[in-house]
């Protein structure tokens, strides 16, 4: 039986928006060719992981049975991604592996060309913690951003949530070193990240999944599209678009989502924006990786061909391809 849309959002985590139902299924669908953006493009985020839990064990207490799908693969993803022009992926560290990235770093390590990375950080605030030491040893394997969920921090988003010398010095050390601090957030906590960058202005920043908007079938909230566009005003904030599958309140073509991307790329403009899947979950039935692609290449005639060259392709390969 499949698991509908609902029950996928139910099982959000810290490293992804939505989860499973079928394994995913052999892509059919082609883009055109023809705007030169063929093997250039650049899917912003894609977890991926192996059942081969002997070879890269996941932490105590974690099941393997709720990793869903069981894998996702290297090679699982270049059979979605490559036939529609997408050789170039930013890898986001899976939760199911903790803060041990020995698989990432293996993908990146194997497929160099082809990988850039996003580690995870987490228990930020924890005594004995060393967020920077991790940033730092990582940044030498490809790796520039480093992905934050709010919500572990506050759960209702009220306050200064950042407000800790671990986060400053997180901020200090993505100033020093180019190094982005990646948030999986709700719309709730953006005022707090808006704070942070008033006073680490030259900290790049990366915001996620559109900050959540619309998660949940959800219209998106006309006040929750001002706080994100807010934070336009700080330059150094890059903006994901993608996780279709789960903001879409319809479904495939996701054309519903078309009204909030125009606000969006009009507010940060198309150099700060990203294209992203959020795979594997992006490519499990109905969802699919072309459909995907599609919105942003084919569905938004608002973008000129120079806007979708940075949003496909430029945005991403400025931060994680050219260091």
């Amino acid at each position: 039986m499949r698991t509908t849309r609902r029950e996928c959002l139910a099982l959000m985590g810290a490293a992804a928006l939505g989860a499973c139902a079928d394994a995913p299924e052999p892509e059919a669908e082609t883009q055109p060719a023809g705007d030169g953006l063929d093997g250039r493009i650049i899917d912003g985020h894609v977890h991926v992981w192996t059942s081969d839990v002997a070879a890269y064990p996941l932490p105590e207490g974690r099941d393997p049975a709720a990793m869903k799908p069981p894998s996702f693969t290297p090679e699982e993803l270049f059979a979605h991604c490559k036939p529609v022009g997408v050789n170039r992926i930013n890898l986001i560290q899976m939760s199911f592996y903790g803060s041990d990235h020995s698989y990432m770093l293996a993908a990146i390590e194997k497929y160099p060309e082809n990988f850039a990375g996003t580690g995870l950080l987490l228990g930020i605030t924890d005594e004995g913690s060393t967020p920077v030491e991790t940033m730092l040893d990582l940044a030498r394997h490809k790796v520039s951003a480093f992905r934050i969920g709010g919500g572990q921090y506050s759960k209702d988003g009220a306050g200064e949530w950042m407000d800790h010398p671990k986060f400053e010095a997180i901020y200090k050390a993505g100033t020093e070193h180019n190094l982005a601090p990646s948030f999986l957030v709700g719309p709730e906590h953006l005022p707090e990240i808006g704070r942070m960058s008033e006073r680490f202005p030259d900290t790049p920043v990366i915001i996620d999944h559109i900050a959540r908007i619309g998660a949940g079938g959800k219209p998106p909230d006309p006040a929750h599209i001002d706080a994100l566009t807010a934070l336009a005003k700080h330059p150094r904030i890059l903006l994901k678009l993608g996780a279709f599958y789960a903001l879409s309140s319809e479904g495939p073509p996701y054309t519903d989502l078309l009204p909030l991307i125009r606000r969006m790329v009009e507010a940060f403009g198309p150099e700060r924006c990203m294209w992203e899947t959020d795979c594997p979950y992006q490519v499990q039935p109905p969802h699919t990786y072309a459909a995907s692609l599609a919105l942003i290449r084919e569905r938004a005639d608002f973008l000129s061909a120079s806007d979708k060259e940075n949003i496909l392709v430029r945005t991403a390969e400025k931060f994680f391809f050219e260091r």
